[in-house]
Order: structure tokens, then C-alpha cells, then sequence
């Protein structure tokens, strides 16, 4: 650092204004800084500075500080930054991490010997005209959105809470809390937090379920969003406890930790979408990591997807078709599911042209997903992660002109307090320290370090942070359970559900983004013991009893005006039928009675 006797009331940084890469930046960084920091090419200011050789100036860019201190390369780089918010932590390690300094100004030394091909890699990543990033649009774009995603899965329960947790219901919530309330103290608030503590009646279940569709309503069309975005987190965490086995799902826990990060976002942009980058990035990898460590053979002869299509829980009727191309194409299909969820997730932390790689590489899974196979609004859910991998300009670029300008005159970019921005960094620390455990324990063995399992227990019950991985195990049969009910004993007829498979005639159906709690319950249950799952009993029961509430939940009543005497539950094997099946009998499923999952029961 030397020391010029010229004053003036602004940092200045000199540049080679005859560089592509030097003018490339220096235009970025004036973004970046605004009028904290002026900037100059050295054709224009060399003679005011003779105490900086010519050679220096093409050497490396100069920062002349107000008092006249002059500084070059890596350190003017970090000083001029440290005038953009949110970027002064660069200059602190420079001058505080032992190794940093030397490192940087050895990585700046060689990019500078070779400035047009770093210019050209700089054109490539950013883009020709390449701004600060803006997230006005995005934010504004992923809470209307997620206040679209949260109707769907309110309404979804909604429609099915009474059947499912009613006081009627196959796992009555008044009966829950009693139990819980039998065998815990105080603690009970904290591990199992939903407002049903001071109401668990129908009329509260109702009141959270559609209380949830007016918020999400509220949200979407941007009224009072952060009142709305609190009250949804809150409502649907209760739902997630209360809901019990039928709530136990990944997509609920990731709506919840979506949520609260929109919530972040509405307070925080830059934290936030930081926060949801690193979200999307745990979901993909996880996905594919889990894949390789459960040891699955049919992942690790790239096998999967030739059961799939046929196996998961409720497919559509692309489904049907995608299961019989050749097995080639299923491979292949396999080996690219790895490459999604493996290969791309790291460039996400990549620059811009790079981390919308991974983006539409996630899109293009969640789509064929999405038409393959109902899994409710999950596949939706994880598409809007995508977004805040892009920024407003890349939005902005495929809209219509007059939307666009519509846009940028309607949208305000979120007003974050010192409070705010405060609250968001202490929650973002929080994120990444428990997830960070997280992930040691996926990689581990299920193995936690030291005080890293009471972090994870006392977080658990909020799902602020959660561990994913879909179908580590694949499932290469498809066991179906058949519900049937008599009054004699000797003719038994077939009650049918809405969505899972049943008569094999029926075409599978779609349902995005509803989810038919009981029909996924169904599948779970066929792969276990009815030991395993207790509410089969109760289930059986409310059919016994013809329960308005629990056949409600189904498609079919084979006894609508008395119900039967008894009931059984049988165990199908189920595949689909070849093209030359169905063409002849046009039955989309062929079926094989395996044994009795319940036997016949009656009431006493």
C-alpha cells in the first residue's frame, strides 16, 4: 500500500479501460456500490497518480482511498467491495485469515495473466450485460405461489379431516391428546406444538383446516402476507402433529420448512434465498444419497424405474405406458435420476448460467414425476424451490413485454429492518447448524457428534429443518389390500376408494394436487403387518358401524342403506397388464389373491 497526496471525498478504483474483463467488472461492481464509489479508467486518471507507474496500472486495478492511500489487486478488490452491503466480510478475512491474503492475491495474479479468457468464462457464467442479481420479482412470485401451495394442502384435509381425526373419525384426536396427556407433563407443549391443546373438538379441526384456505387466500392475493405466512406455519404444524400417521409424510414437512423460509423471505430477501438455495440443494442431494447408501440393488444395477411406474403408491395413467417402453430407456432413465440428484445439485452455489442448469435439470425430473405418478402438491412444492435459482432479469426475459412492464411498476421490493434482517440472520445460523447435524447424521451411520442429538430433538417437533430421501428402498411388488364386507359370511362384496387401485378395469386417475390421505395410508399398510398398523382396526370398524364420516373417505359403498355384518381385508399381488392384455380385455391391472391381510371381524 503507498500513499498519494491527492484528497477527495470518494474512493476511487482505476481500471484498464482498454480490458473486456477489467470494464466487465468495474460496471458490476458500480452496481454494486452505487455512487459510494467512483470509478475511472486509468487512460483517463494516469496523470494524476505519476506516483503509480504505467506498468502497475496494467498490472492490476488501483484503489485510492479518500485520505490517498493506494492499494492494487486482490486487496483493491476487497476494499471496493466492501462498499457493496452485504460483502465487507471479504475484506475481513483478508486482513484477518492467515493464508487468505496470499491465496487471493496469487488467484488474482493468475486470472490478471490471463484476463481475455477469464473474460470470455465471465460472458459465458453472467451473461453479456450481467447486473447485481435482483429478487424483487422473484420474492414476490414465490409467496403468491406458496400461498397457492398451502390451499391445496389445506383444502386437501379438509375435505378429509372429519373421516380422519374426527371426533368420528378412524383416529379421533380427542382420543390422541388423552394419551398424550396420560403419559407426558408440561413438555407435551413444545414436542407436540399445535393449537389443538386448547380445542381439539370437530369445530377446531374445521376452524384450522378452512381458517388455512382463507390465510392461504389472504397470501396469495398479498393481504397482510407476513400475519398470513405466521398463521399457515402455525395451523399447519398443528395439522402435521394432530393428523398422526395420516400427516407423516415428507411433503408436509417440507411445506413446513418452505413456509417458514417464505416467511424469512418476507422479511429478508438476500438471507432467505440463500436459505432456500441451500434447502433445494439438501432435498436433491439427499435424494440421490440415500439412494446409494441403503445399499438398494435396484439402484445399484440402475433396475428402479423398470418397477416404479408399476409399484408407487397411486400412478397416473402415463404411468401405465412410461412402465412398458423398452428396458434400455428405463436405465437410461435411472442413471439420469442419479445425474439430477447427484450431479447438479452443487451448482447451485455455482454462477448464474450454471446454477439455471440444475434448475431446469430439477424442473425436467419433478415434471416427468409430476405426469407419471399423483403425488399431491409435492412435485409442485419442489418446482417452486426452483425459483429462487433464478433471478428477476432471467424471469423478466421470457415475459411479455407489457406484463413485464406491468410488473415492475406493481412490485416493491420487501422493506427489511435492522429487527428484520437481524431475526432472519439468527434463524439462518440456526438452519444451517441443525441441518448441518442433519447431514452428518444421513452420512454417518445415523451416528450424531457430541450435543448434536439434543439440537436435533429439540428442533424436531417445529420442522424448521428436516432430513428428505424418497424411495431409498424400491419397492418391486405391488401388494394391494382389498376391503370386503358381508351380512352372511358367504357373499362378500368389494368396497371401492377413490384413487387406489382397485377394480382392475378402472384406469388409474389423477388427483395433483389433492392427496387422498386413507388410499396413500392403504399403500404403506400393504407393505407391513396389520400389527404394524393399528387404525386398520378402527378403519374396519367405522365400516362395520357404516360411519358417514369414514365412508365418506371412500368411492364405493356396497351397503348403503345397513352395514354389513362383516368385514375382512384380503392381499392382492398387483401388476399391470401387458399391451396385449389390455388391448384384448382392457383391464389395466391384472390381480392374484396372495392371502388374508385382516380376518373377517364383526361387531360384538
Amino acid at each position: 500500500m503507498t500513499k498519494e497526496n491527492t484528497k477527495q471525498s470518494r474512493p476511487l478504483l482505476i481500471y484498464d479501460g482498454d480490458c473486456g474483463f477489467c470494464v466487465y467488472w468495474a460496471r458490476h461492481w458500480q452496481k454494486l456500490t452505487g455512487d459510494r464509489v467512483d470509478y475511472a479508467p486509468y487512460q483517463e486518471k494516469a496523470a494524476q497518480y505519476p506516483a503509480i507507474p504505467l506498468a502497475e496500472f496494467r498490472r492490476a486495478i488501483q484503489y485510492v482511498a479518500p485520505d490517498g492511500k493506494i492499494s492494487s489487486a486482490a486487496e483493491a478488490s476487497f476494499l471496493t467491495l466492501s462498499h457493496a452491503d452485504g460483502n465487507g466480510f471479504w475484506l475481513w478475512l483478508y486482513h484477518h485469515l492467515p493464508g487468505f491474503a496470499a491465496f487471493t492475491e496469487f488467484a488474482y495474479a493468475f486470472i490478471a495473466a490471463r484476463r481475455p479468457l477469464f473474460h470470455r468464462f465471465s460472458l459465458f457464467l453472467w451473461g453479456r450485460d450481467y447486473s447485481p442479481p435482483q429478487f424483487k420479482l422473484i420474492s414476490w412470485l414465490f409467496l403468491r405461489l406458496t400461498g397457492l401451495i398451502y390451499l391445496s394442502a389445506f383444502a386437501s384435509f379438509g375435505v378429509q379431516a372429519m373421516g380422519l381425526i374426527g371426533s368420528h373419525g378412524i383416529l379421533p384426536l380427542p382420543d390422541f391428546i388423552k394419551a398424550i396427556q396420560e403419559y407426558t407433563g408440561a413438555e407435551r407443549y413444545w414436542f407436540v406444538p399445535m393449537v389443538f391443546w386448547w380445542s381439539s373438538s370437530d369445530a377446531a379441526i374445521q376452524c384450522v383446516c378452512w381458517g388455512g384456505v382463507a390465510l392461504s387466500l389472504l397470501l396469495t392475493f398479498n393481504i397482510l402476507p407476513r400475519m398470513s405466512l405466521l398463521l399457515l406455519y402455525i395451523f399447519y404444524l398443528s395439522l402435521l402433529h394432530a393428523g398422526q400417521v395420516f400427516m407423516s409424510f415428507q411433503w408436509d414437512t417440507l411445506l413446513l420448512e418452505a413456509g417458514f423460509l417464505a416467511l424469512l423471505l418476507s422479511l429478508s430477501t438476500k438471507t432467505s434465498i440463500w436459505l432456500l438455495r441451500w434447502l433445494i440443494f439438501r432435498f436433491m442431494s439427499l435424494s440421490g444419497s440415500v439412494k446409494l447408501l441403503s445399499g438398494d440393488p435396484t439402484w445399484a444395477n440402475l433396475s428402479a424405474l423398470s418397477y416404479h411406474f408399476q409399484t408407487q403408491p397411486l400412478p397416473t395413467p402415463l404411468g401405465w405406458y412410461v412402465h412398458h417402453i423398452p428396458a434400455e430407456g428405463l436405465i437410461f432413465a435411472t442413471a439420469m435420476t442419479f445425474v439430477i440428484e447427484l450431479g447438479l445439485p452443487p451448482l447451485i452455489f455455482f454462477p448464474r448460467r450454471l446454477r439455471f442448469i440444475a434448475a431446469f435439470g430439477f424442473l425436467l425430473l419433478e415434471t416427468i414425476i409430476f405426469l407419471t405418478g399423483n403425488y399431491n402438491f409435492f412435485n409442485l412444492l419442489t418446482m417452486l424451490l426452483c425459483l429462487p435459482l433464478f433471478d428477476d432479469a432471467a424471469v423478466y426475459s421470457v415475459l411479455p413485454r407489457r406484463l413485464k412492464s406491468g410488473l415492475q411498476q406493481h412490485i416493491k421490493p420487501t422493506q427489511s429492518r435492522k429487527i428484520s434482517s437481524f431475526f432472519a440472520g439468527i434463524c439462518a445460523a440456526l438452519i444451517l447448524s441443525i441441518s448441518s447435524i442433519q447431514l452428518y447424521m444421513v452420512f454417518n451411520n445415523g451416528h450424531l457428534p457430541a450435543g448434536g442429538e439434543w439440537v436435533v430433538e429439540k428442533a424436531e417437533p417445529l420442522h424448521i429443518v428436516n432430513t428428505y430421501g424418497l424411495f431409498a428402498v424400491m419397492t418391486t411388488k405391488r401388494p394391494e389390500i382389498i376391503i370386503e364386507g358381508s351380512s352372511d359370511d358367504v357373499h362378500w362384496r368389494e368396497y371401492g376408494f377413490k384413487y387406489k387401485p382397485g377394480e382392475i378395469h378402472r384406469a388409474p386417475s389423477w388427483n395433483i394436487p389433492h392427496q387422498p390421505r386413507l388410499d396413500w395410508q392403504m399403500w404403506f399398510a400393504a407393505l407391513e403387518t396389520r400389527t404394524e398398523n393399528p387404525w386398520m382396526a378402527r378403519f374396519l370398524e367405522g365400516l362395520l358401524r357404516n360411519s358417514p364420516d369414514i365412508v365418506g373417505l371412500l368411492a364405493y359403498n356396497p351397503f348403503p342403506d345397513k352395514p354389513p355384518v362383516y368385514v375382512r381385508a384380503l392381499l392382492y399381488d398387483y401388476r399391470y397388464t401387458t399391451p396385449e392384455e389390455k388391448k384384448s380385455t382392457g383391464a389395466w391391472w391384472e390381480r392374484q389373491l396372495t392371502g388374508t391381510y385382516f380376518p373377517e371381524a364383526r361387531l360384538k
